[in-house]
């Protein structure tokens, strides 16, 4: 986590991702043959504030004692091409194929965990002792949200 929140201060603010090329020209040269295009995007991850511990009457420790950490990412826009050559068997329906998948935002919550207290408060009824409960152990699951989608396309 210390990498990645290290790697989003260091990156610009206004960029959500890195652009990123797949060179193949040294295929379509040295074979002589049409090669795919590919562009994506690496997403930059923003590490936002953990939600703070809370009190509550009647525990000694804060819940979460473990807080999730909140990681938030775009995946860039991703498009690849490639020519499609006598699609019904004739040169005059040459085409291009593409797969293109848009932008969306991603949020992961890293786990947390819930531990109770094997003592209770101090209890006056007995002498100022607290009492012996059975421990409380909890886990957040992790989560990641998102709507990534794709679109297929023929020209």
């Amino acid at each position: 986590m210390t990498c990645m929140a290290a790697a989003g201060a260091a990156a610009p603010a206004a960029a959500d991702a890195v652009p990123v090329e797949v060179p193949l020209d040294a295929v379509k040269s040295s074979l002589g043959v049409d090669t795919p295009r590919v562009g994506t995007a690496v997403p930059l991850p923003v590490v936002g504030a953990p939600e703070a511990p809370t009190f509550h009457k009647g525990d000694m420790l804060p819940t979460p004692l473990l807080p999730a950490v909140p990681v938030g990412g775009e995946l860039g826009r991703t498009l690849i091409t490639s020519p499609v050559p006598n699609l019904l068997g004739d040169p005059a329906t040459d085409g291009e194929g593409s797969v293109e998948a848009p932008s969306t935002t991603l949020l992961a919550r890293g786990p947390g965990a819930i531990v109770g207290s094997p003592l209770t408060m101090p209890n006056a009824g007995n002498f100022g002792l607290p009492d012996v409960v059975d421990p409380k152990l909890g886990i957040l699951t992790p989560s990641l949200k998102g709507t990534p989608s794709a679109l297929l396309g023929l020209r």
